[in-house]
Parts: structure tokens; C-alpha cells; sequence
């Protein structure tokens, strides 16, 4: 499998103005261009669905009945274990994930050959692949987002003191579960000890083992059935072995004639295969018959065991246990039996049981409380790095007087917390913010940047990030809105960077942008008549010359747009 996913094909079919277009992707920058209302939006709306995105009817290409949206993701066995969960099967390290719509609205999703919910699909994507787009934007403004940008970016340091306080906020809230149990259950404590003796008592005389329930099933139905049994694999051993037509005798016959002609005709010694191939498994079941035939044997002293142990198996389920598979309730009583001593335990050390755990509460709150601490710390260094890595990104993408900041605000840890100020993810607020000018007020995300600046910012964020923890494919939409000149060259030069670490989809409209890409897509709008299709075209290189120039000068045909295109193509190097 590859060390990072990527998106290696996208197939539409109906969908808009798109009657049928496919974009075999490559691994580095690949741009989209083309003329307005060509349908390179169309082409991001037909992977928001494969992602589990929205459907709806008015996307279906009029006159069809449904649009097909298909995307083959390479990935990495990191996303095994989550694709065997849901029985997703991945050919080689390839996965398919396929939409369609209807013309009614109706939507079916499938992921690796299985029909999935649309939900599911944005679980098992949502690691593979990031949008940039209007709406994608809006998820920043989110304190829970700007978190996880700001952690992911903090890297191993991070990671790290995360995972240490979140073992001792989970030792926390179970040794407080637990004390708050012991009190409700003090005024009823003698009644569930008496029970749980009863119980283990039980357990003990039962000496259950795991899966005895189907095991005895299964003997019971055999024991009940050695008669049937017999008669099936004796008639079915007859009608193998007998001398005169059973299916052995009529096949070695075959063979011989076969074996005759051998060397006369490739395709009669295939044929001849296949039927010693049949020989020689009809053999070893006749043998497996003959061995199951004579280990049958009636044993109606077994069987009435049997009879008895299933009763008392059941007898004892029905006393204790719930309403799930024996086997199942079987396990869970297990468990609780091993816990069973340690609870009466509980139970009867009263108050002063519950005066100990409180003892160990505060020891553990300690404890949670200098983890909270550190978790802190490795977040207000890595926002002070964040912040001044994604300023410098930024500035040089037409916002020349923009900071960014990412806020870091934590309790007073020298104070008495409260119970609400620990969660979770810590005790940290994240706010990430800018400010327009020198000495001028921040303003947080969404708040004060326009679309075009926050695709921008969302633009220095991945770079940034992703020199650290790479997501397998980004994709950008509008990121060049209002902007052009130099700061256009440097918005391809930044997603050319960030194509580096990982492969980057971009819809522009700049030909600055466009000159950087490792592969370049034209999407085409041609009409006839009523009847409107769109197509998409991978360019060589002198056909990028062309469509650059065109994106330059607005017409066909123009010598000095193709020079100028020529000289944004040599700034790759």
C-alpha cells in the first residue's frame, strides 16, 4: 500500500451540465481551469458526494434518470482495519467509492463493493481528503476546529500530553462514578450483598465454560438425529463408491477416456483437468463420509446429560442474566463474577470504603490537574509557533498587513477549579484571529476576512500544517478569489509547496496559479442545439501553453499571451 492516500480517479456521469467526463489525478498539484459555467464546479460537487455530501435531485442532468459520482482512492493500510469493519474490500491498496441520485431524490452510497449509508462514507473519507471551499471555510469559525488544527499542527508534543490527561481524566470520572454508586447503593447495601453471594455461589456450583451454551446445542441436535445422520452420509457414500454407478466409478471411467487422447488437444486436457480435479475431491469426501459414518453412535445416556446441562444452562440465564444469546449472557455473568468479590467488598466497607476512594480522588486530581497543566503548555507553544509561521504564509498571499494569532486560554490553575473547567480535551479554549492592520483590534475568523481571505488563510494553515501531518489530498476551491499580479504567483507557489507532502486539487480562474501545476485538467463547454456537454481534457505541455495564454489574454491566438504563458511555466524550473 502507498505511505499516503491519494485520489487517484474521479468518473461522472449526469451530473449537471456533465454528461460524461473521467480525471485520472496525479500525486502532485493538479489544477482545473476553464471558462465560467464549463462545469469545473460540477466536478467538486460530484466528490462531495462521493464524501457523503448532500444529494439532491436538481444535480441530476436533465433528461436522465440518475447522475453516477465515482471516486478510486489509493490508501494506506493505516484505513484497513476501519474499511474490514464495514466489509469493505480494497483491490490492491485501491478503494471505490461510488453515489448515484435519482431523478427523485433518492440516493444510494457504496464503499469497496458494499452499500453503506452516506454518513458512513464521510467517516471512512474524512482522513483521506480536506475541501477548501465557501462552505468548508465556515467549519474554522469553530472553537472545536480551531483546536484540532492547532493539536494536529503541535504534532507528537501534543499528541502525547493529550493522551497522558486523557488516561488520568478517564481514572478521574470512574473512580467518581464509582464513589457516587457506593452512596447510592449505601441504604440498600445489605440487600445486594446477600444477592451477589447468591449469585457467586451460583456461578461456582455452574463452573460454565465459554460457548458451552451452542456447543451442547449442536451435540443435541446431532445425538438427536445419529439415525438421520446415518442414513444421509451412508446413502450419499453409496452413491460415491458403488462399484457398479457411483460417481467415483463414472469419473475414473471418464478419466481413462480422457486420459486417452492426452497430448491430442489442449482444450479436451483442460476439460480433462477439471474433471481429475472433481476425482480427486469426490475422493477425499468419500473418505470424510466413511470416518463420519462410522464414528456414529448413539448414546442416549449422553443425550440426556446434555438434555440436563442445557436445562440448567438456561435455568440459570433466566435467574441471572438478560435477555441476549446464552453464549453472550454466559460471558457477560462471567464478568461479573470476577468483579463480584471486589463489589461486595465495596459494599461492605461502608463508609470508610467510600472515605478511601475520596483519598485517592484527590490524589488522581492532582495528578489531572498537572497534566491539564502541560497540555496547556504544549498548546501555548505550538499556537506562538502556528501564529508566526501562518502570519508569514499569509502576508504573502495580498494581505500584506494581516497577523494571524491563535489564542490560547486557560483556566487560573493556581485557583480552585470548578468540575466543568476539566473535559475531555483539557481545560484549553482555542480562538484563532486576525488583525487587519498595526496596532488595529483582533477579530476572530469568519468575522473579519472575506471568502477569497479566508481560503487564503485556510491556504498558509495547510502549508503550514502539513510539513508536520500531512492529510492525503487537499482540495481547494475560489482560493485565488480577489486576488492577481505577484500575490497570485505566490498563492501557486504556496500550493505548490504544499503538493510537496501531499497531492492538492485546486479550481482557478489565475493563470499564475495554473502555471504551477504538475498536471493540468481543461474543462471544456461545447453546445449543439438545446443540449449542453462538458468534457475534461489533461493538457500536454504545449496545450498548457495555449490554455495559459487564454487565460491571459481572454482570446484565442494571441502571440504574446503564449510567451508570457511560457515564462509562467519556466518559474516551476
Amino acid at each position: 500500500m502507498s505511505e499516503r492516500s491519494y485520489l487517484e480517479e474521479i468518473s461522472i456521469r449526469n451530473l449537471g451540465i456533465i454528461e460524461q467526463s473521467e480525471l485520472e489525478l496525479g500525486r502532485g498539484l493538479n489544477v482545473l481551469t476553464g471558462e465560467t459555467g464549463a462545469g469545473k464546479t460540477m466536478i467538486l460537487t460530484a466528490l462531495s458526494l462521493v464524501l457523503g455530501g448532500k444529494s439532491d435531485s436538481s444535480l441530476v442532468r436533465h433528461g436522465s434518470e440518475r447522475l453516477v459520482a465515482t471516486a478510486q482512492f489509493s490508501v494506506t493500510s493505516d484505513s484497513k482495519e476501519q474499511l474490514d469493519e464495514i466489509g469493505a474490500e480494497v483491490d490492491g491498496s485501491s478503494l471505490i467509492v461510488t453515489r448515484t441520485v435519482n431523478s427523485d431524490g433518492k440516493s444510494k452510497a457504496s464503499c469497496g463493493g458494499v452499500t453503506v449509508p452516506a454518513g458512513t462514507l464521510a467517516d471512512v473519507t474524512e482522513p483521506l481528503i480536506e475541501i477548501h471551499g465557501q462552505s468548508a471555510n465556515s467549519q474554522i469559525v469553530k472553537p472545536a476546529r480551531q483546536r484540532e488544527l492547532l493539536d494536529r499542527f503541535g504534532g507528537s508534543s501534543i499528541s502525547t500530553t493529550l493522551k497522558s490527561y486523557q488516561d488520568i481524566y478517564s481514572q478521574y470520572l470512574e473512580l467518581k462514578d464509582r464513589i457516587k454508586a457506593m452512596k447510592a447503593s449505601a441504604n440498600k447495601r445489605d440487600g445486594e450483598i446477600a444477592e451477589l453471594e447468591e449469585f457467586l455461589a451460583a456461578w461456582a456450583k455452574l463452573k460454565a465454560v465459554r460457548n458451552e451454551a451452542s456447543t451442547v446445542e449442536d451435540d443435541i441436535r446431532r445425538l438427536s438425529s445419529v439415525e438421520d445422520l446415518r442414513i444421509a452420509s451412508s446413502g450419499a457414500l453409496g452413491a460415491l463408491d458403488s462399484e457398479e454407478s457411483g460417481a467415483l466409478t463414472l469419473l475414473h471411467s471418464a478419466r481413462r477416456f480422457l486420459d486417452a487422447a492426452k497430448g491430442k488437444d489442449s482444450r479436451l486436457e483442460e476439460i480433462a483437468e477439471r474433471v481429475a480435479e472433481s476425482l480427486f475431491i469426490l475422493d477425499d469426501a468419500s473418505s470424510d463420509l466413511a470416518s463420519y459414518a462410522a464414528g456414529l453412535e448413539a448414546d442416549p445416556e449422553k443425550l440426556d446429560h446434555l438434555q440436563s446441562r442445557k436445562a440448567e444452562l438456561n435455568l440459570f440465564i433466566k435467574r441471572w442474566g438478560g435477555a441476549g444469546s446464552a453464549d453472550d449472557e454466559l460471558v457477560a455473568l462471567a464478568a461479573k463474577a470476577k468483579s463480584g468479590k471486589e463489589s461486595i467488598a465495596d459494599l461492605r466497607g461502608g463508609d470508610e470504603r467510600i472515605a478511601e476512594i475520596e483519598k485517592e480522588l484527590a490524589q488522581v486530581k492532582k495528578l489531572l490537574l498537572g497534566a491539564a497543566q502541560s497540555l496547556s503548555a504544549a498548546r501555548f507553544s505550538a499556537a506562538t509557533s502556528l501564529s508566526t509561521s501562518v502570519t508569514t504564509e499569509i502576508q504573502a498571499l495580498a494581505m500584506p498587513h494581516t497577523k494571524f494569532f491563535v489564542e490560547v486560554t486557560s483556566p487560573d490553575y493556581a485557583s480552585a477549579l470548578k468540575e466543568s473547567d476539566f473535559t475531555q480535551l483539557g481545560c484549553d479554549e482555542i480562538a484563532m484571529q486576525i488583525q487587519g492592520q498595526m496596532d488595529g483590534p483582533k477579530i476572530g475568523l469568519g468575522k473579519g476576512a472575506s471568502g477569497g481571505e479566508m481560503s487564503r488563510i485556510m491556504l498558509g494553515l495547510e502549508v503550514v500544517i502539513a510539513k508536520s501531518h500531512p492529510v492525503g489530498t487537499y482540495i481547494f476551491d475560489e482560493v485565488d478569489a480577489g486576488v492577481g499580479g505577484k500575490a497570485a504567483i505566490e498563492v501557486g507557489k504556496r500550493l505548490h509547496a504544499l503538493a510537496q507532502n501531499a497531492q492538492v486539487i485546486v479550481v482557478t480562474h489565475l493563470p499564475q496559479v495554473a502555471a504551477w501545476a504538475d498536471t493540468h485538467f481543461v474543462v471544456k463547454k461545447s453546445s449543439d442545439g438545446s443540449v449542453v456537454q462538458s468534457g475534461v481534457a489533461k493538457l500536454g505541455q504545449s496545450e498548457r501553453v495555449e490554455e495559459i495564454a487564454r487565460m491571459l489574454a481572454g482570446l484565442e491566438e494571441s502571440s504574446s499571451a503564449r510567451e508570457h504563458a511560457a515564462e509562467l511555466l519556466a518559474m516551476r524550473g
